[in-house]
């Protein structure tokens, strides 16, 4: 049987990895933060099928709240940081396709 500070092990790990996924949100390290991503979709799965509802003290309780606000806090900015970017890349990646398209019309018609 878990005790609550067991109980409250896997948050705090969450809590440390959304962290350094903010960082690397901030610095622009995409690779880190996708594998950092993947960690912590693999922590929040193993916490979801281990939770046994066991009953933590009101101060486990009281921390338990604090990281979950914490990591929602940490997960609202990395989406600030990360949306305009991916924006920006569909933008990007559409343009360069229509450009692609153009190109392939262009070679196609003045062949014939």
């Amino acid at each position: 049987m878990m005790n609550s500070p067991q109980i409250i092990t896997p948050y705090e790990t969450i809590l440390a990895i959304t962290g350094q996924m903010l960082d690397a949100a901030r610095i622009g390290d995409w690779d880190r933060l996708v594998a950092l991503e993947k960690d912590c979709k693999k922590l929040v799965e193993e916490l979801i099928a281990e939770n046994d509802g066991l009953p933590l003290s009101s101060q486990f309780q009281q921390r338990k709240a604090e990281i979950i606000r914490k990591v929602l806090a940490d997960d609202a900015e990395i989406r600030s940081i990360t949306e305009p970017w991916m924006a920006q890349l569909q933008s990007f990646l559409g343009s360069a396709g229509r450009e692609r398209k153009l190109s392939q019309a262009y070679v196609s018609g003045s062949s014939g």
